[in-house]
């Protein structure tokens, strides 16, 4: 049984730590094979098929197939590795941390260039005023 961290009660943060780390490990080694652009193609011809090659939970594989970009990481997903399926896709970073919030990425963008989100109420689940 994993000790509760501090930070798992920052609303929407999906902290990439040790546990997370083991429960990803095969979900990252898919996202590192598409490093290849042979495996890039063999993905997009046949996702599924090409999934059925690494050991990934029901709901990692949900995740991949629906491109729920948070989903993966809830389920052990780095951004870092699996934002090479999205590269995979035509998409980018930007694309991608827009889908995440909620917003278009040009909306996406606008609030990065002025600040970021707001602090306020995202800092803690339990304390929703600060």
């Amino acid at each position: 049984m994993t000790q509760q961290r501090d930070y798992e009660s920052i609303p929407g943060t999906y902290v990439y730590d040790s546990v997370r780390g083991r429960i990803g490990y095969h979900l990252n080694m898919f996202c590192m094979s598409l490093n290849k652009a042979e495996n890039r193609a063999k993905f997009k011809a046949d996702p599924e098929k090409y999934l059925d090659a690494f050991k990934l939970t029901a709901e990692q594989r949900r995740a991949v197939l629906a491109r729920d970009w948070l989903g993966m990481l809830k389920v052990g997903g780095n951004i870092y590795y699996t934002i090479k399926i999205a590269f995979c896709d035509g998409l980018t970073f930007q694309d991608v941390a827009g889908m995440m919030s909620g917003v278009p990425k040009e909306t996406y963008a606008e609030m990065m260039l002025a600040g970021g989100r707001s602090p306020r109420g995202n800092r803690y689940k339990d304390r929703p005023d600060i």
